[in-house]
């Protein structure tokens, strides 16, 4: 049994805006029929006006002219579902993250900037495992910003899961130390813990962070797992954040917030393609139980509908 499951129905919602805005955009290029550098050229532009990005829109462009060459295609009514197939390679597919948190003691290493959600995610995730009768244990390892710890222990209290903190400005590496210890005593399955959220260029919170990562990797008894926080919002820069997140510790997959609230969500593409990281979870409301496994098909189907 998966704490996390995909929530088709959910992940419809979640969708809607993108998928209006790529149906409205494509439904008239869609519609010519002649297969021509025109038509190549406006397919271009608009993947990379859809949030793909530019390289990433390049390298899809290129695989669906090579198979429509090599298939003998004529029309443009035949690009679709080559197009969707192209896109749908281009995702990396790695939904092991997810299973191990259900068949193996883990550590949770929550990234991310300022203002991603990444609190309210770790609150879907823990609340989505404990409901399974997994023991889940929060740490709040952000003793940076104000209101952080006192944000996460309210939540632990909604929860009734313990939260394992400090004071405010108090090391987080220590508390990081603390929070593994209780979770060896307590015979935690799921130590989640929330870190401070940062840019590639405050420097001392990068090197604090990579000791962060050091104090988890050294336990033994759990795996440990880097889970990045992006807000769809953010669009291409989003591919920056994760790409110097990437260079500090090793970020096994992503977590996709406010999905529903934008209408480019070509983001998910570019981030999975250019940074070779599975789109994991997605945020699929406000509420508490609003999280759903990611699913590209779904997601392609739908911003890609015939």
């Amino acid at each position: 049994m998966f704490g996390i499951k995909k929530n088709s129905s959910k992940n419809i919602e979640t969708f809607e805006k993108t998928k209006s805005f790529w149906n409205k955009k494509f439904s008239n290029l869609f519609t010519k029929n002649e297969l021509n550098e025109d038509f190549w050229d406006a397919l271009e532009e608009m993947l990379i006006t859809s949030d793909v990005g530019v390289k990433t829109s390049f390298s899809a462009i290129e695989k669906i002219k090579e198979i429509s060459k090599t298939n003998n295609i004529k029309t443009v009514l035949e690009i679709k579902p080559i197009m969707k197939k192209v896109l749908s390679e281009m995702f990396t597919s790695d939904d092991i993250l997810y299973k191990n948190l259900d068949k193996e003691k883990t550590i949770l290493l929550v990234v991310g900037v300022n203002g991603a959600g990444k609190t309210t995610s770790i609150a879907k995730i823990a609340n989505s495992y404990s409901k399974i009768k997994k023991n889940v244990m929060l740490a709040a390892a952000d003793t940076f910003r104000a209101g952080a710890i006192e944000q996460l222990k309210i939540w632990g209290e909604r929860l009734s899961l313990p939260v394992i903190h400090n004071k405010p400005s108090s090391d987080p590496g220590a508390v990081v130390y603390d929070a593994i210890n209780s979770a060896y005593s307590k015979n935690i399955d799921l130590l989640i813990i929330d870190t401070a959220g940062r840019l590639h260029t405050t420097h001392n919170l990068m090197e604090e962070l990579k000791k962060i990562y050091k104090i988890c990797t050294s336990n033994e008894g759990f795996s440990v797992k880097v889970l990045l926080v992006l807000d769809s919002n953010t669009g291409q820069n989003g591919i920056t954040q994760a790409e110097n997140f990437k260079k500090i510790v090793h970020c096994d997959g992503v977590f996709l917030t406010k999905l529903d609230g934008t209408a480019k969500g070509g983001v998910a593409i570019s981030i999975s393609a250019e940074l070779n990281m599975p789109i994991l979870f997605v945020g699929t409301g406000e509420k508490i139980d609003d999280i759903s496994v990611f699913d590209k098909d779904l997601f392609l189907n739908e911003i890609l509908k015939d």
